[in-house]
Formats: C-alpha cells, sequence, structure tokens
C-alpha cells in the first residue's frame, strides 16, 4: 500500500491565504493610518492651516488611489490581454 501526500498543496493554499490577509491588512488598515498620522505630524510640526490642509489633501488622495488601485489594475490588465489577444489581426501588425 502506497501512501502518498502532497506537501506543497498546503504551503501554497497558506501562503495564498496569509498573502491575501496581508494585502487586506495594509490596505484597509496600514494605509489609512499612515495617512491619518501624516496630517497629525504636519499639523502639529507646522501649526498652520494651510500646510495642514495640503496634508489632509494629499493624504486622500493617496488613501483613495490605494482603495480604488485593485479595480484599476483590474480594468487594465484586462484591457491590455484582449488588446493584445492573437486572435484579432490590426492592420500595420507585423
Amino acid at each position: 500500500m502506497h501512501d502518498t501526500a502532497v506537501l506543497a498543496a498546503d504551503w501554497i493554499s497558506l501562503g495564498t491565504g496569509f498573502g491575501n490577509d496581508l494585502k487586506s491588512l495594509i490596505f484597509n488598515v496600514a494605509i489609512p493610518v499612515v495617512c491619518g498620522l501624516f496630517v497629525l505630524v504636519i499639523g502639529f510640526k507646522t501649526k498652520a492651516p494651510g500646510p495642514t490642509i495640503m496634508a489632509v489633501i494629499f493624504a486622500g488622495i493617496v488613501w483613495g488611489l490605494s482603495a480604488s488601485m485593485g479595480t484599476t489594475l483590474k480594468d487594465t490588465t484586462t484591457n491590455t490581454v484582449n488588446h493584445y489577444d492573437g486572435s484579432t489581426i490590426r492592420s500595420g501588425d507585423q
């Protein structure tokens, strides 16, 4: 009787799960916390409304771009694959 075990499958699923958890932790917790800390540090260091408002705007842009990065990358990748799909021949392609 031969017992076979696939050891790599457990490690791969463990790594995938850890990667997904780490990704969601970074995007849902770390980036918003760092953006908030950035605004607080700028506010306390400068004690002026102008730089603090600019820090809030910049932090909002960073946070917003990181939140929409998954959708943007998915759409861009899909468009690239569809554009370079070999099933359609465009004039001028060699």
